[in-house]
């Protein structure tokens, strides 16, 4: 989880990669309204939000009912979207990918192909409330290597299970 621009594609992939899991991108999953909004430079509000996170969450528990283990990247920026996220799959943790706002920019504005414009950047930061002291949440540097923070998760994500 985290701004635009953080890295959860790629780092989720990692995750998946190093812990067997299967990866479910947030993106794909946004309707065509939220990514018209986004395209056109406006940012998405609670409302826009809720029926995508509603997908995700069927999502995460349709791939667990599968007996598979879902690593879904999603901003969930907000402290009510990923209480809504943990409802739908109970003991759900979250990856926080956290960096700065010119690093962020600067990553988005480098990015081919996204539909999520630099220029709201800012409005993610605004919304974000970040998830510190939340259950089942690992705080990373976003500047490390995908690797590096993949390999993190992975090893942090096995050991909360076995407690």
């Amino acid at each position: 989880m985290g701004v635009s621009g953080c890295g959860k594609s790629v780092v989720g992939a990692e995750i998946a990669l190093n812990s067997g899991g299967v990866l479910i991108e947030g993106d794909a999953f946004h309707p065509p309204a939220n990514i018209e909004k986004m395209s056109a430079g406006h940012p998405l509000n609670d409302e826009d939000r809720a029926g995508w996170l509603t997908l995700l969450g069927e999502a995460m528990a349709t791939a667990l009912s599968e007996g598979k283990r879902p690593i879904l990247t999603c901003s969930a920026l907000k402290l009510i979207y990923r209480e809504r996220l943990r409802e739908a799959v109970p003991g759900l943790g979250f990856v926080f990918l956290e960096l700065t706002r010119e690093v962020a920019t600067d990553r988005c504005s480098h990015r081919p192909g996204h539909f999520m414009p630099a220029s709201l950047v800012d409005s993610q930061f605004a919304t974000l409330e970040p998830p510190y002291g939340e259950d089942k949440t690992l705080v990373v540097d976003a500047t490390q290597s995908v690797a590096d923070i993949g390999k993190q998760a992975a090893i942090w994500w096995m050991a909360s299970q076995a407690k």
